[in-house]
């Protein structure tokens, strides 16, 4: 090993004496014959046994690390590392650092992340849970690929190589298992090459029950995917809802819509009304979440809605709100025709209906414009400097 190592091996570790000198000896084999210097860092995340001990005996350089989490302890030891590349993996011995090689010599090939693929490499048995390998993983890594052009079909593996100074630079949040995806979607939305080698997964060595949470880390993944991208999470249902509102709407405004031997009509309109209210506001609410992301950093400064001017958002609340009353001032013409008395709501609510969610979507723009306006507003304490801003996915 040497004082300024061209590889640092990252290990995260939380009571794993049993098992962390294999894979301290495993990398250190794999490495030794190359011709570059590397180092071992080990990542105490609190152990209460003798893992510190049984590390430093095998040659490791144990970091201790207060924050709690599967992320912090591999942010700490990022920070800690002194290589040019990290290359990360579990000390549980479920992972085979004999592959160190192949992930060293893909990031030289000038790639910024080398991300192992387990799918490809081999899953031995009883090294993954059922759920994990047929619903878990896969439909989350397709979730993360069709989300963020990830070129990556194992988003949770946790065996991966990069450039230590870029990944640094990527100023990552998650504390927990969710990392992993964090990791690679926000290297995705910052233009990072990457690709990926099969990587063989085994049994761990553990006796004692793994720190992964089935359904509370798929969660907590699943919901870091969606809020990354608010073209799925807001734009797409809510343009979705909005669209199949007003085609329904058009198709009743000149009468009853007979479907088989079904009739829609007033009461089916009311329904489609409702199905625009609320795709409105979803992508009202993804309006204010990108507009957020934006003064936060998260996104560039120069999506599509730092150019949208407040203005044409009055604009456009305004006619909508002038055809709302317009229809209002006819359904009133119409009552005042019947004495202001009776009125069939079969004729008068497909005046009523459209006239009403006119004024109702035009205040929203209105007050949305101002709303939109004021995310964009800047403290005067925040730094002028942007180049961490990432492209919006």
């Amino acid at each position: 090993m040497e004082s300024a190592p061209l590889i640092s091996i990252v290990m995260p570790c939380l009571n794993e004496e049993r098992t962390v000198a294999c894979c301290v000896n495993e990398a250190c084999a794999a490495l030794r014959g190359m011709p570059y210097g590397f180092e071992v860092v080990v990542a105490d995340n609190g152990s209460t046994d003798n893992t510190r001990v049984v590390a430093e005996a095998a040659g490791a350089r144990v970091v201790a690390i207060q924050e709690p989490g599967y992320g912090s302890a591999l942010m700490g030891g990022f920070r800690a590392a002194n290589g040019k590349y990290v290359l990360m993996g579990d000390a549980d011995m479920s992972y085979d650092f004999s592959d160190a090689p192949k992930f060293v010599t893909k990031i030289e090939e000038g790639f910024d992340m080398v991300v192992g693929n387990r799918f490809l490499g081999g899953i031995s048995k009883g090294a993954m849970p059922f759920l994990h390998k047929y619903l878990g993983n896969p439909v989350l890594s397709f979730i993360g690929r069709l989300f963020f052009k990830a070129p990556v079909g194992d988003f949770h593996c946790g065996m991966r190589i990069f450039h230590r100074e870029k990944l640094l630079s990527l100023c990552l949040d998650g504390t927990g298992m969710e990392f992993a995806s964090e990791m690679i979607l926000r290297a995705a939305l910052s233009g990072w090459r990457m690709t990926e080698v099969p990587t063989v997964l085994r049994p761990d060595g553990r006796d004692r029950r793994p720190h992964l949470r089935t359904w509370r880390d798929g969660w907590r993944h699943l919901k870091l995917l969606l809020l990354y991208c608010p073209l799925w999470l807001f734009f797409i249902p809510g343009a979705a809802m909005l669209l199949i509102g007003v085609v329904v709407m058009l198709l009743l405004m000149g009468g009853p819509l007979h479907v088989g031997a079904a009739i829609l009509d007033v009461h089916t309109l009311v329904y489609a009304a409702m199905l625009q209210i609320a795709g409105f506001q979803i992508l009202s609410l993804g309006l204010f979440a990108r507009g957020y992301a934006t003064s936060h950093g998260l996104i560039s400064a120069r999506a599509p809605l730092r150019k949208f001017p407040m203005e044409w958002g009055i604009v456009f609340g305004c006619a909508l709100l002038l055809c709302g009353i317009a229809g209002s001032v006819y359904a009133l013409t119409l009552w005042s025709q019947k004495n202001f008395v009776y009125l069939n709501p079969i004729e008068s609510l497909r005046v009523v209906i459209p006239s009403s969610l006119a004024i109702t979507f035009g205040l929203q723009c209105v007050f949305m414009s101002f709303v939109i306006e004021v995310l964009r507003l800047k403290s005067s304490k925040q730094p002028a400097d942007t180049r961490h801003l990432h492209p919006e996915a």
